[in-house]
C-alpha cells in the first residue's frame, strides 16, 4: 500500500517539473495554442485510477475471509504416549546415524502419519521425566523432541520401569479404551523388571509397544566434541564398552502388555505397522468444537485490480475529442 503515497508524490513532483519546464519554454496563453489538448484532470483521473488498481492488487494479497456459517468439528483417535530412551549407550552409531536421531526421525514420521490421536513425550534413562503432555498439537510435540538429547539426563542408566510408571499419569480421561504406550530403546534395562511394570499398566488398560533401535551385534559409544569423536567409552577395567541390542527385553515387555515389537531399522515398516495396528483400534471422541468456516474473497480484489490497470492503460493524458464537444466540466478551449 506505501507504493500509492509514493506515486502521488513522484506525479506532484513530476507536474511541479512540468510547470517550471514550460515558463521557461512559453507563457501559458502560448503553451495553451502549442498543446490544445492538454488535460490536468486527465492525468489526475488517470493517476487516480492507478492508485485504485494497486489498492485493490494489494488486498488480493492480504485474501480478505468472510465467515459464511459454523461447523463442529469432532476429534476421534486413541492417546499415545511416546517413552524416547535418551541414555548414552543411544549415540551408539550400529545404526545411521546414531540411535537416539533415529529414534527422533521414528518418532516424527509416526506422529506425521497420524490423523486426530492425542499424542505424549517421555523421556528417560536412568530416571523418566515428562517431556510433552497429551495433545493434539503435533507440531509442538515434533519440536520437543527434536530438543531431546542424551544430555539432558544427570541420571544415567537405563529404566524402562520409570518410563511405564509416568506414562500411567498420563492418561487423563478414565473412560479412554485404547491407551497406548510406545517405547523406542535399545532395550538394555538396568532395572531388569520392566516386564513385572508392564503387565501392571496393561490391567490398567495400557497396551505398550517397542521399537528397538541398533542391531545385535552392536558397537561403541562414542564421545564426541564438535563433531569429532575423541574416544569410546570405557568400563571400569579399562575396556570399550559395547552396546547391543537387547530385543528379548522389549519382545518381553510388548508380550506383557498385549502389544507388539518391531525392530525399528526400517522406518516405513516400523510406520506402517503402528498405523495399521492403531486402524484396528476403536476410537473415542476428544472434543467437539464449533469453528467458522471461512471462504477466500482475493478474487474480487485481484478482479478489480486487472480492471482498473486495463483502465489505465488505455486512458490518455490529452483531452479526448468527443468529450470536448460535450464540455462536462466547463473547460474553456
Amino acid at each position: 500500500m506505501l507504493i500509492i503515497p509514493a506515486i502521488a508524490l513522484s506525479f506532484l513532483l513530476v507536474q511541479v517539473w512540468k510547470k517550471s519546464a514550460q515558463k521557461k519554454f512559453a507563457d501559458s496563453q502560448l503553451l495553451k495554442r502549442l498543446s490544445p489538448n492538454q488535460s490536468l484532470f486527465k492525468s489526475v483521473l488517470k493517476l487516480g485510477v492507478l492508485c485504485l488498481a494497486f489498492a485493490c492488487l494489494s488486498l488480493a494479497l492480504v485474501n480478505p475471509k468472510i465467515g459464511t456459517k459454523l461447523e463442529t468439528v469432532r476429534s476421534q483417535g486413541v492417546d499415545i504416549v511416546f517413552a524416547v530412551d535418551v541414555s548414552k549407550s543411544m549415540l551408539a552409531e550400529d545404526i545411521a546415524p546414531n540411535r537416539i536421531e533415529k529414534s527422533k526421525q521414528l518418532v516424527t514420521q509416526i506422529i506425521n502419519n497420524l490423523a486426530s490421536d492425542r499424542v505424549g513425550i517421555i523421556a528417560y534413562a536412568g530416571k523418566a521425566f515428562p517431556q510433552l503432555p497429551i495433545t493434539t498439537d503435533y507440531a509442538a510435540s515434533k519440536m520437543f523432541l527434536q530438543n531431546m538429547n542424551t544430555d539432558m539426563m544427570t541420571s544415567q542408566g537405563t529404566a524402562i520401569r520409570e518410563a511405564i510408571e509416568l506414562a500411567k499419569t498420563y492418561y487423563d480421561d478414565e473412560e479412554q479404551t485404547n491407551r497406548i504406550l510406545v517405547i523406542i530403546s535399545d532395550g538394555e534395562d538396568h532395572e531388569g523388571d520392566a516386564a513385572e511394570i508392564a503387565e501392571e499398566a496393561n490391567e490398567q488398560g495400557i497396551r505398550i509397544f517397542t521399537i528397538g533401535v541398533g542391531n545385535a551385534k552392536g558397537g561403541p559409544i562414542p564421545i564426541k566434541r564438535n563433531g569429532v569423536v575423541l574416544n569410546y567409552k570405557k568400563d571400569k577395567n579399562g575396556e570399550t564398552v559395547i552396546t547391543k541390542l537387547n530385543e528379548d527385553t522389549l519382545k518381553e515387555i510388548a508380550a506383557e502388555a498385549n502389544g507388539v515389537y518391531i525392530n525399528g531399522s526400517n522406518t516405513n515398516e516400523v510406520v506402517e505397522t503402528i498405523k495399521n495396528l492403531l486402524d484396528q483400534m476403536d476410537k473415542k471422541e476428544f472434543e467437539s468444537k464449533q469453528i467458522a468456516d471461512f471462504k477466500d474473497q482475493f478474487q474480487w480484489f485481484l478482479a478489480f485490480g486487472i480492471f482498473f490497470l486495463f483502465i489505465d492503460i488505455f486512458f490518455l493524458e490529452r483531452k479526448t475529442e468527443w468529450l470536448k464537444k460535450l464540455n462536462l466540466f466547463n473547460e474553456e478551449f
